[in-house]
């Protein structure tokens, strides 16, 4: 079974940078069996998908965030991490990395929050 445990600071200040870790247990994140993604639900609102990472380092961004967003991987720590640049409180949310196993429909499943395995998440707070 795989597991998603999300690290990083938990207070970031406005026009700084998000850094968070996604360390993957059960399985490897180039094995080809699922894709990797980060989501995030801020207070009060649903959920928004942030960028998925693929088997072979190919990432997907959410338009709305792709100016901001990095999504990046260390294979041999088996990790996926997320940056997030020039924060502001709108950014404030829990933000969890999720599995989702490739399909034919899969990266629709990815925009649907539809997936196998997500992390507890972590909140992370933007404030000075």
């Amino acid at each position: 079974q795989v597991q998603l445990q999300e690290s990083g600071p938990g207070l970031v200040k406005p026009s700084q940078t998000l850094s968070l870790t996604c360390t993957v247990s059960g399985g490897s994140i180039t094995a080809g069996d699922y894709a990797w993604t980060w989501i995030r639900q801020p207070p009060g609102k649903g959920l928004e998908w942030l960028g998925v990472i693929s088997y072979d380092g190919t990432v997907y961004h959410n338009p709305s965030q792709q100016s901001r967003t990095t999504i990046s991987r260390d294979t041999l720590k088996n990790q996926v991490s997320l940056q997030l640049s020039s924060v502001t409180p709108e950014d404030t949310a829990v933000y969890s990395c999720a599995a989702t196993k490739y399909s034919p429909d899969w990266y629709s499943r990815v925009l649907k929050h539809d997936h196998e395995y997500r992390g507890r998440g972590i909140q992370v707070t933007v404030s000075s």
